[in-house]
């Protein structure tokens, strides 16, 4: 199974993130987030520890993302894995791994509750995300 892929959008990144449980398709959202906009990474690991409570699964996703993105602006770094403590569908407390940010081809301003989805097919969990550019 492929952890995610790109689809096409006229002005905006969209992407669908797939995973056997909720840690791995929230990895798989931050890792095609990354490839899509073209941010890359170099150097020592760095680790940011997180927590962060939503509403509702939707809202968990947007709010991850979006932490996800904050850290990247203020710490200038890019994340590859995620060690998490908790995961559940309104509470995520976690390790962010990754690395001095190297390059971004595209600038992502913001995540979006646009065509916001998640579902369970088959056994697995789907995302769909569109991030404003």
């Amino acid at each position: 199974m492929k952890p995610y892929k790109i689809l096409e959008h006229t002005a905006d990144l969209k992407i669908k993130a797939f995973g056997k449980d909720l840690k791995e398709l929230f990895l798989n959202a931050m890792l095609g987030m990354y490839k899509g906009a073209g941010y890359s990474g170099e150097g020592e690991k760095t680790k940011r520890e997180i927590e962060i409570s939503s509403i509702d699964l939707l809202a968990l996703l947007v709010d991850f993302l979006s932490e996800v993105l904050y850290l990247t602006e203020t710490e200038q770094e890019v994340y590859q894995e995620i060690q998490f403590q908790e995961c559940g569908e309104k509470h995520i407390k976690a390790a962010l791994i990754g690395q001095k940010l190297k390059k971004i081809e595209t600038q992502i301003k913001g995540v979006t509750y646009h065509d916001l989805e998640i579902k369970k097919v088959d056994n697995r969990w789907e995302a769909v995300v569109l991030f404003d550019i």
